[in-house]
């Protein structure tokens, strides 16, 4: 069991633990350790991050934790997750750092590594990082302390590496587009690199002021982007989360594409012009029944991991996939890069609407939706529920309800004490009715454990 690391690094609420100067500093020296350890040469450390006011905080006691461990810190500033992933090889060092807490509100924050290539650290480096936490290494001499410095360029070199993701000379010239940057790491980005690729650009939410990030606007509040798209008269409407490495669509009339239809576009761009590998792809087990049966008619194969993108991105290794995704928008392009994209899908989306000559609306209507919802139990505190034999019996007593007419995924959250119950069904009423059922018997059994 991990300590602080989470399913995407270590997260929290600022000031309390673990989101608090004082373990940024040890973390920094923790991990400073753990990275470099066997390294011949002087290392290098990248560290971006998103538009939260905590950002200065803990940018600073991490950076003086790695400096002080021997490491030579890049602060690039606010830039989105994809990135620092991206830069971090592009730079040549020797790890990256992403300090942001995703779609959490302006309170909360995380940390989060990547290796030298660029991906995600394995969950077994990131428990030896935890138990230097309890006894940390010494420090290396006084004269052997790293150095930080700023990297003024990071913005455009992202943008230039987004552009080579698209066919040579492909331009969106005339295409209206409305952009949600979540008041994040993408505020600059996003607008500009649509506009230099000829976009027609209605860019809103991108005025962070460090506490508004993700409020009431991005990829969890979707509606300010679909109400901009109709006002407007926008052919698509994006919408990034505060880090950008996930993005929720909507078509001309406002309405919602999520990650698994926005899968569903990409697996079937791919596979017609041969750029799909394995014949398949990887999503998670909270996709849709109906992306798979969609799949299925195509001829490809759909492979379900846990929830979290690094389990997505390590099954995708495994069976060589290319294209992966989760329905709450994190797209890993695996071609192009070693996390979740969300501008990096955008282009995608909108290559795919340019060589069909299809607005997006026609293209996510090929795939059909199983009724789908979600109930959360917030806990007390995080615990092993998936163990109790009495909610394993609740939990199948309503998959023999649904039979093979649907499908039931309880899981605890990756970061939150918060137990997720996910129903869907052919048919709205019996998924209705299973859900709330097991939510309220689950619900009043937790309860009285409490």
């Amino acid at each position: 069991m991990r300590k602080y690391f989470g399913t995407d690094g270590v997260r929290g609420t600022v000031n309390q633990l673990p989101m608090t100067a004082e373990f940024a500093l040890r973390l920094g020296q923790a991990a400073g350790y753990v990275l470099t350890r066997h390294l011949s040469h002087k290392p290098h450390i990248l560290i971006g991050k998103d538009t939260r006011l905590s950002g200065y905080m803990i940018e600073s006691a991490l950076c003086a934790g790695l400096t002080a461990q021997g490491m030579n810190v890049m602060l690039v500033g606010p830039v989105p997750t994809p990135a620092v992933a991206y830069l971090t090889g592009s730079l040549r060092a020797d790890a990256g750092v992403m300090l942001s807490a995703s779609h959490n509100p302006a309170g909360d924050n995380g940390i989060k590594f990547f290796g030298a290539d660029g991906f995600k650290l394995p969950d077994e480096v990131e428990l030896e990082i935890e138990q230097c936490l309890d006894d940390l290494p010494p420090l290396p001499p006084a004269l052997e302390i790293g150095k930080a410095v700023r990297v003024d360029d990071a913005k455009g070199r992202y943008i230039e590496f987004l552009k080579a993701s698209l066919p040579r000379d492909t331009r969106f010239d005339g295409l209206k587009v409305v952009i949600d940057s979540a008041n994040g790491a993408a505020y600059a980005v996003a607008p500009q690199l649509l506009s230099e690729l000829g976009c027609e650009v209605f860019s809103i939410s991108d005025r962070p002021d460090g506490f508004n990030i993700n409020r009431q606007c991005g990829s969890t509040y979707p509606e300010s982007m679909c109400s901009k798209v109709k006002e407007v008269g926008a052919d698509v409407g994006f919408a990034l989360d505060g880090d950008a490495d996930r993005l929720i669509a909507c078509d001309q009339a406002g309405n919602l594409i999520d990650g698994d239809k926005v899968i569903a576009i990409l697996a079937a761009h791919a596979h017609r012009h041969g750029q799909l590998h394995g014949g398949a792809v990887v999503t998670t087990l909270m996709s849709n029944m109906g992306l798979e049966r969609y799949l299925e008619s195509l001829g490809l194969v759909m492979h379900r991991a846990n929830v979290g993108d690094r389990y997505v991105l390590k099954m995708m290794q495994e069976t060589g996939c290319n294209i992966g995704g989760e329905q709450s928008g994190h797209m890993i392009l695996l071609d192009f890069n070693t996390t979740g994209d969300g501008l990096m899908t955008a282009l995608a989306l909108m290559c795919a609407m340019q060589e069909t000559q299809q607005p997006i609306a026609a293209l996510a209507s090929e795939m059909q939706v199983f009724p789908q919802n979600l109930w959360n139990i917030v806990l007390s505190e995080r615990w092993d529920v998936m163990s109790d034999s009495t909610v394993l019996r609740m939990i199948s007593a309503a998959e023999q309800r649904l039979s093979d007419s649907g499908r039931i995924n309880v899981r605890m959250s990756g970061t939150e004490p918060k137990l997720r119950i996910m129903v869907e069904a052919a048919e709205a009423s019996l998924m209705q009715d299973v859900g709330q059922t097991l939510f309220d018997e689950m619900k009043t059994y937790l309860d009285s454990r409490s």
